[in-house]
């Protein structure tokens, strides 16, 4: 298949629907790794990665329900959602997770705290906010989001 034809535009708008696709899995993920490892009283560490693992799996699954749909089979599906999601999902990660741990009391504030979902809302938007460029980038690429966007024609 020729990628030139296939490839999306690497707009602003692409990179922002791209990131807000990843994101959509991400803060599943996030937030329900955040919530269990919160109320199983994880050590913050045990916390990020459990809320990492799911980000990654609720990221990937999203994009998988798509290209199955459009007819990919499981193997070829997951293959191309790591294509397409795992350095949006990485950088993602990076940016919200630092940002609930630089938080002071965030991640020790409790799931009835204010301020454990003030900082996590505020991680996700900055998660969002930097990664977008950097879907962009992917997109301009031929990489990224852009490699499913051609299981996305016309559906």
């Amino acid at each position: 298949m020729d990628h030139e034809h296939a490839r999306a535009p690497a707009t602003w708008g692409t990179a922002a629907q791209a990131t807000l696709h990843c994101l959509t899995g991400c803060a599943i993920g996030e937030v329900l790794g955040m919530v269990i490892g919160t109320a199983l009283g994880l050590s913050n560490i045990a916390t990020v990665v459990l809320a990492v693992a799911l980000a990654f799996v609720f990221g990937y699954a999203l994009t998988m329900r798509g290209v199955l749909r459009a007819g990919l089979d499981f193997r070829s599906a997951l293959k191309v959602a790591l294509a397409a999601d795992t350095i949006s999902i990485a950088v993602m990660e990076i940016l919200d997770n630092a940002v609930m741990l630089t938080v002071p009391g965030a991640m020790d504030a409790g799931l009835t705290s204010r301020l454990f979902w003030a900082a996590l809302a505020g991680a996700l938007l900055v998660a969002f906010v930097l990664t977008t460029p950097v879907n962009k980038w992917l997109i301009s690429k031929g990489k990224g989001h852009a490699v499913v966007h051609q299981y996305h024609q016309g559906h």
